[in-house]
């Protein structure tokens, strides 16, 4: 059943989805990277790509990294930076 699964293109588009909800609700750039990894891999799969479970675990997995490593270079904190706030929110005006 599971390789079944695996080979529906909606099936990793939902784990994209529900992933990237994952994303919101613990912000930190941690499962975005896999939320587009399983996307990517769904689009693949509905295009016909002929892939049996563990080439698809492989491609989801290369993604998935490439995708969070592109967004920590575009999205994290560069080196050296540090965050410095002026006010604080309850600051009265």
């Amino acid at each position: 059943m599971l390789t079944t699964l695996a080979g529906t293109w909606w099936a990793w588009v939902i784990l994209g989805f529900a992933l990237g909800v994952l994303e919101v609700l613990v912000p930190g750039f941690i499962f975005l990277g896999f939320a587009i990894g399983a996307v990517v891999t769904g689009l693949l799969v509905g295009l016909g790509i002929p892939a049996g479970l563990p080439a698809l675990i492989l491609i989801f997995a290369v993604v998935s990294v490439v995708a969070w490593l592109g967004l920590r270079r575009i999205v994290g904190v560069r080196e050296g930076q540090v965050k410095v706030w002026d006010r604080d929110i309850n600051d009265q005006k």
